[in-house]
């Protein structure tokens, strides 16, 4: 019986203390946080886990620097407090990473404004990165040649957290811990109708598999809304008012051939004063992203976001051959749900760049339901702890947190594992990751989990090959991803626990007869 199949047949006239709606970075972190401290949760979603916002951000774990523009000191001493917490927890997921950000006359304040900025981001994230540093025109291009300098006035280097993986992996990670801790979880769930508590009693969740179409139902004493851009909608069918709601942002990525073998960020100001940025990703370069008004929740690249996009970045850097649509090998467009007093106001003149990323956890008693608005993936875990104590303010037992919730095993166990998978070969470089091993590639997707694929390569050292060209996913990898990641489709594991839609074109997937073949195993 599958992973999924199992779960299934444990919500099916299961009881909960605390049914999770939505299986976002939101909802992941808190059925992780609360199954951590020994309350029995349920998380479901309608979709894949992470398959709306959760994939689409610029995977970056970073502290706001642009928010000091609004002088949201506190909000930045929060979320750099984050970042360096998540960086110690997750070494091996999170690293350190160079941002040098050109001021060029797009610039919406002076280089030496923004260089005292920087010294103020560095102070505020308690000195815990390298110092920020301060580049004229020369030293820009010693550093980043392929940077125009005619128009740059400087550039300022600081450092921020990077996630080596993808954002939805991450969140994969706290569903995986949930489940470790005995929660039940399963993708492709519908809420079909949920019936309030009333004097006491539980409420009542209709659920249903999109996948099979089997009905189910399942009791718990208190709901989180962890839906995202869905969480108005969903409170409004319950009739739970609220003292905030959600407007979105959208943004896009452009997935292109890598234009920098640097290892860093680099950032500019588009014609319009607003951050983009190429970011590395494999063998890859990412450019975005935007931030427009919108009105839809699931929204597509336009032609004009991609011209405006590829005319920003050729304007700033000296390529060979400037970048045409041609080059796009994938596309990322998602929105951010960004949290507003519920006053009334339809915040049609609002300056849409000053709303921050913070997140608002609301708690209604009379409904015993909790609500998750906006929030991003640097700040997850304060979801968690916060979360967790609305849920003991309901009167449900929350003992006190494990060790387990979060993070990566130790250093011993990481070096433990070094060792054996050397000793199998996966000691040497990976093809396209920036990584020291295969072996340290494999630990940061699996942790513990990956002594599996150790054991695999044993029994038949060919699987220790990749599945495909330009991937670092061994063939030996693909039965762990079966076992334990829950993949119903084929996009779960090509765009959520593997980020190779993102690194390579969907034509050549699919004339890829090694994928076909792990297909069949992924998908039986």
């Amino acid at each position: 019986m599958s992973l999924r199949s199992e779960q299934l047949d444990r919500l099916d006239g299961g009881e909960v203390d605390v049914l999770v709606v939505g299986g976002g970075i939101n909802g992941a972190v808190s059925a992780a946080a609360l199954a951590g401290r020994g309350v029995s949760v349920a998380i479901v979603d309608r979709g894949d886990f992470a398959s709306v916002t959760s994939q689409e951000s610029s995977n970056l774990v970073w502290g706001g620097f642009k928010y000091l523009e609004n002088y949201e000191i506190p909000l930045v001493l929060s979320l750099t407090g984050s970042r360096n917490h998540l960086m110690k927890a997750y070494p091996s997921t999170i690293s350190e990473l160079p941002f040098l950000a050109t001021l060029d006359t797009t610039s919406p304040f002076p280089s030496w404004l923004a260089a005292l900025g920087s010294v103020a981001y560095w102070g505020l994230g308690r000195f815990a990165t390298d110092r920020p540093r301060y580049h004229r025109p020369k030293s820009i291009m010693r550093h980043e040649p392929i940077i125009r300098t005619d128009t740059a006035d400087a550039a300022i280097e600081y450092n921020d957290g990077y996630l080596k993986d993808n954002d939805s992996r991450f969140v994969w990670g706290f569903v995986r811990s949930a489940l470790d801790n005995d929660a039940l979880a399963a993708n492709y769930v519908s809420l079909r109708s949920a019936q309030r508590p009333t004097d006491g009693e539980p409420w009542i969740a209709d659920l249903e598999d999109e996948v099979g179409g089997r009905t189910m139902t399942l009791r718990a004493k208190a709901v989180i809304n962890a839906a995202g851009p869905y969480v108005d909608g969903l409170n409004d069918s319950w009739g739970a008012k609220t003292k905030h709601r959600i407007v979105y942002s959208k943004g896009i990525h452009l997935i292109v051939p890598q234009v920098t073998t640097s290892e860093r960020v680099l950032a500019f100001f588009d014609d319009s004063q607003r951050l983009f940025y190429v970011i590395p990703m494999a063998h890859r370069s990412v450019i975005g992203t935007t931030d427009t008004r919108t009105d839809q929740v699931e929204d597509h690249v336009t032609d004009e976001e991609r011209a405006f996009l590829l005319e920003q970045i050729n304007a700033r850097l000296s390529l060979e051959t400037p970048l045409t649509t041609g080059d796009i090998i994938s596309e990322r467009s998602g929105v951010r749900p960004l949290v507003v007093p519920d006053d009334g106001d339809d915040r049609s003149d609002i300056d849409w760049t000053s709303l921050s990323r913070k997140h608002e956890v609301e708690r209604n008693d009379a409904h015993r339901l909790v609500t998750i608005f906006g929030g991003k993936l640097t700040d997850c875990l304060n979801v968690g702890d916060e979360v967790a104590d609305e849920i003991a303010a309901l009167g449900i037992a929350v003992g006190k947190p494990n060790d387990l919730w979060y993070g990566e095993p130790d250093a011993d166990a990481r070096h433990r594992f070094l060792r054996v998978a050397a000793a199998v070969g996966l000691d040497r470089a990976p093809e396209v990751e920036r990584e020291e091993s295969l072996a340290a590639v494999l630990w940061r997707r699996h942790g513990e989990a990956a002594h599996a694929v150790v054991d695999a390569i044993k029994a038949d050292p060919s699987s220790a090959e990749p599945i495909m060209p330009e991937s670092d996913i061994l063939v030996a990898e693909v039965e762990l991803y079966a076992d334990r990641e829950m993949i119903v489709h084929l996009d779960d594991f090509l765009r959520r626990r593997t980020k190779l839609a993102m690194l390579h074109r969907a034509e050549a997937l699919d004339d890829e007869p090694g994928l076909k073949e792990a297909a069949a195993r992924l998908l039986p």
